[in-house]
Parts: C-alpha cells; structure tokens; sequence
C-alpha cells in the first residue's frame, strides 16, 4: 500500500517543506541505501550528514532542524522524529500482520473457561480450568495458561508462553515468546544440615495494563501475597524478577537484569542492561541505572543517576573511572618517587658518614 507525503504528514501531524504528492511504500534508515519510494527520520545529529545525500523520498526531521548544506530530499516537519516515527512504524505493523482469528486444532481448553469475541487460540495450547480470557486476545501456539488464570481484554501471548496458576494478566499487554509468569520464587529455608526445605509459593503475580514483556522473562509468583507489574512497565528480553517484587508504573528494564525478591521499584525508572539487584530493596521514584550496576543498597533521592559496582553517584563513578584509567600511570610515578626517596635517602646516609669520617679527622 502506498501513500503520499501529505498523507503522511497529517497522520504524523507534519509539516511538508517540499513535495507532497510523493509515493511513499516503505520505511528505511537513513543511514542505508534507501530507495526513491522509502521514508526515513532523522532523530540524532551524528546522522545528520546523511540527510543531505539519501535517495529518500522524504525524511522526518525536528522542528529545530537547520541544514548546514542544501537538502533534495522533501521534509516532514515535526516536535518528535523519533516519536513521529514510531508511529508510522506501528501503523506499518498493523499493515503486515494477518490479525488471526478462531481456534486452531489440535488445542486444549477446559470446559470451564471462559473467553470473548474475536480470540486466536493457537494450534498445541493449553487453557486450563476456570480461565478467563477477553476479547480481541491472541494466544499463539504452544502457550500454557494455568487454572484460574485472568487476561484481560486485546492482549497477545506469543509461542510458548507459559502462564502458572492464579496469575492476572491485564489489557493491551504483549508477552514474547518464551515468557513465564508465576513460576515458584527462589525461597529455600536452609537446615541445620545443611541442606534445603522448599519454601512453598503460594501467592500469584499482577501484570496490569499496556505492559510489554521481552522474550524468555520471568518473573516469579509471590511467596503470600503478590508479584506485582504496574500499568505501562516496558521489560526487555531476558530480565529475571523475583517473588514478591513491585515495579512502578512506566518504569523500562533493559536485557539480562536480575532483581531479587521482595524489591520495590518506583515510577518511571530507567534500569541499564545486567543491573543486579540484593533483595528487599527500594528504588525512589524516577530514578536511572546504568548498565552492569550492582545495587545493594536503597535508593531514596527520587531522581538520582547511578552507576558501578557498588553503584553510586553517577559523576562521582565517572570522575573514579579516570582516575582508576590512570592508574597504571599513576603506579609508574609512584614507583619513580620511591626510587628518588631511596636515592635520597642513600644520599643523605652518606652525608652523614662523611661528616663523621671528618668530625673523626679533626
């Protein structure tokens, strides 16, 4: 399907600075070969350079733009390319995807569940005893959904998700492939022994709405009580969330992070890639984590940026990190001051044997 630049601008809500009749029928990167029919955005100025040679038919800029040279291709004008466009991005998806619709055989759904209108049920699922499902779902193949499990109303869970028992899976949310939600947490009471007793876990875990979960999360059940993922949390591929933990609304968590149980994570966070978190801790509000951070302790300044090993203030690490950069260095020196200390002192030895050896002559 194609579109012209005009279109495209009034449902980015653009402005048009060159010729609007133009055909547009896909996306591209600006930093690619992009064919005269392609639409790219320009949302980072170190890609600025390529604006003024792409093929492109037209490309998103920021009202802020100046070009330094002249530029052949047409403009969209808008506050956000890059939240312009992610907006042509998921009108594209909706585009592609075929939408499946009906169930599919073979698959398992207890006589007890229950589910709404204009549900794909995938070939090789399983709907346990009293589930309830809402409408407009999409349940890939090979997904496992316990007894007693609730999902709310326009969500997708892709291949091979599993769901345990008791979980309560909100609106407009999308699990990947692999996800698994309400496993047992890691509670084990250690013996006199010892050994280990298995703790029973026996409470359940909330997603609420318009949450995203990357592909083979998860993210225990509680031990009483809940696990509980607050409305609008983005978690990436690969993120391990123990029994117990709360995360604020809004908040994203990157790749391979580990949080321990009983954690409370505030509002809108930013958690980098392999952030380890001890349990029972808690994170204020808004607060950002860089990447490969090990927190063992609370955070309790809303706001705050930290990073390292354990983490700290961020310009603080960055200001140790020159310094630990240094150091060989800083080694080298220290060595060349005790070879000059011990000259000096060797120095100030003979020194003194000489004025003996004369004080002795006199």
């Amino acid at each position: 399907m194609k579109f012209t630049v005009s279109q495209i601008a009034q449902m980015i809500q653009g402005k048009v600075s060159g010729n609007g009749d133009l055909l547009i029928s896909k996306l591209a990167k600006i930093d690619e070969d992009a064919s005269e029919e392609s639409i790219c955005f320009l949302g980072n100025s170190k890609y600025e350079n390529y604006i003024y040679t792409t093929s492109a038919a037209a490309v998103i800029v920021a009202e802020t733009f100046e070009a330094k040279k002249e530029v052949l291709t047409t403009l969209i004008i808008v506050k956000d390319p890059y939240l312009a466009f992610t907006t042509l991005l998921e009108q594209y998806e909706k585009l592609l995807n075929h939408h499946p619709t009906g169930i599919e055989s073979p698959s398992f759904i207890d006589t007890t569940a229950q589910y709404g209108e204009n549900i794909y049920i995938g070939a090789f699922s399983y709907i346990g005893k009293n589930v309830k499902i809402g409408k407009n779902v999409k349940i890939y193949p090979h997904v496992f959904i316990g007894e007693n499990v609730t999902i709310g109303d326009n969500t997708t869970l892709y291949a091979g998700v599993k769901i345990y028992y008791h979980s309560i899976i909100g609106n407009h949310c999308t699990l990947h492939a692999g996800v698994v939600v309400g496993g047992d947490g890691f509670g084990f009471a250690p013996q006199t022994d010892g050994t280990y007793k298995n703790i029973p876990q026996l409470g359940n875990v909330i997603i609420h709405d318009y949450v995203n979960i990357g592909a083979n999360t998860t993210i225990d059940r509680a031990t009483i009580g809940a696990t509980v993922i607050q409305k609008g949390v983005k978690i990436d591929n690969l993120v391990q969330i123990g029994h117990n933990v709360e995360i604020g609304e809004h908040t994203v968590i990157s790749a391979q992070t580990g949080i321990s149980g009983s954690c409370k994570i505030g509002k809108y966070c930013r958690i980098g890639g392999q952030v380890g978190f001890a349990g029972h801790l808690e994170i204020a509000d808004n607060t950002q984590i860089g990447a490969q951070s090990g927190i063992n302790s609370s955070v309790e300044k809303q706001g705050a940026t930290i990073q390292g090993y354990p983490a700290f203030d961020y310009k603080g690490f960055m200001k140790s990190s020159v310094v630990f950069r240094q150091l060989p260095e800083l080694k080298k020196k220290v060595e060349r001051l005790e070879k000059q200390q011990v000259a000096i002192e060797e120095l100030d030895a003979i020194k003194k044997l000489l004025e003996q050896m004369k004080a002795k002559f006199e």
